[in-house]
């Protein structure tokens, strides 16, 4: 079957072109932007809570680590916002969309990260290191398989 690229049988101006896929993929961005928020949100509440203070210190360090990727996986799911806004009628829709892309592809690997390592630490509170060494790679390994492969799969090849 020859390749063929979905943009070209589309009869639409670079321009039309540039706007539809900045739509596509802020309602991409909208998606991980909500959930990644919010688990910066919980985050943040759990030093609040009264088992925090049985957190050891590795795990305190670990939570610190877990809140500052979350926080800078937040940023990066901003930032595609934030350079919209400083070129907004510049006329460089087709870098935009360049720009964006690979912030959320950064970004989804950054989600990745950030739950495979959300994973490790409520697995060590509720039992030990070792099976939330487990949890975590099973979790990373599932995540990767959604994220990555998954994708690469339904990719025209």
């Amino acid at each position: 079957m020859p390749e063929h690229n979905p943009d070209e049988t589309r009869e639409e101006t670079p321009d039309e072109r540039a706007d539809r896929n900045w739509n596509e993929l802020l309602q991409e961005l909208r998606v991980s932007q909500t959930g990644v928020q919010l688990l910066a949100g919980f985050l943040v509440t759990l030093p609040f809570q009264s088992r925090f203070a049985e957190l050891d210190s590795f795990q305190r360090g670990w939570y610190v680590g877990l809140l500052a990727l979350a926080f800078s996986t937040v940023g990066v799911t901003l930032a595609p916002v934030a350079v919209h806004r400083r070129v907004f009628q510049d006329g460089v829709k087709p870098e935009l969309v360049k720009v964006g892309h690979r912030l959320t592809s950064v970004a989804l690997g950054l989600i990745g990260v950030l739950l495979g390592g959300i994973t490790f630490l409520v697995v060590d509170m509720v039992y030990d290191r070792a099976a939330a060494a487990g949890a975590a790679v099973a979790s990373v390994v599932v995540l990767a398989g959604l994220l990555v492969l998954l994708p690469s799969r339904v990719a025209p090849r």
